[in-house]
């Protein structure tokens, strides 16, 4: 062997010597060194570990129980319109009711508001359309608080008719039964009569 050969060859086992002697050695503050202190008294403080948040979907929620919105003719009577000839209707409303196996008691109303003239014939239909087997209205002043005193515009058989009162503002309750015994209903309009 050449000297440099043996030169490399005693380096390098010095080396490999002096790394395992290091390894061995105990450090100052180490658990191999006798004079540090043990965990349980160490120094240095000691934090909690912190949770990682992870994007775990939610679980599904239940839906909003909401009620169900009510279909006229079938567990509400059928809307009713007003309308004078030539004129655009206007939904009335719906105040005291019965309806098939339900119903309902509503306060005075004052009425869906619709303006038309003095001695005009007014007419009323129903969506979905139902017969009717009788029907009677009468009017208030439209600031009354109430039916009282009320004055008759007309009763019938059929589809009501019958004609605006005289100038002013009035509520109109239009009160109809309706044939197979489907039910009976109130309907209110305030009339500004010109």
């Amino acid at each position: 062997m050449s000297g440099s050969w043996l030169f490399i060859r005693r380096t390098v086992v010095g080396l490999a010597v002096a790394m395992l002697s290091a390894g061995c050695t105990a450090v100052p503050g180490s658990s191999l060194d006798p004079d540090s202190p043990s965990p349980a008294t160490s120094p240095i403080p000691v934090t909690p570990a912190t949770p990682i948040a992870t994007n775990t979907p939610e679980p599904p929620r239940e839906p909003a129980m909401t009620p169900a919105p009510t279909v006229a003719g079938i567990d509400s009577p059928p809307e009713a319109l007003l309308a004078v000839e030539g004129g655009d209707p206007v939904m009335g409303q719906l105040g005291t009711n019965t309806w098939k196996n339900g119903g309902s008691d509503a306060p005075w109303l004052r009425g869906a508001p619709i303006t038309v003239g003095a001695g005009e014939p007014l007419t009323v239909t129903f969506l979905p359309g139902f017969d009717v087997a009788s029907w009677r209205t009468r009017y208030v002043p439209a600031a009354s608080d109430g039916q009282s005193g009320g004055a008759s515009l007309g009763e019938g058989v059929g589809q009501p008719t019958f004609p605006a009162p005289a100038a002013g503002s009035w509520t109109v309750d239009v009160s109809v039964t309706f044939r197979e015994e489907n039910g009976s209903a109130d309907y209110y309009w305030r009339l500004d009569v010109q």
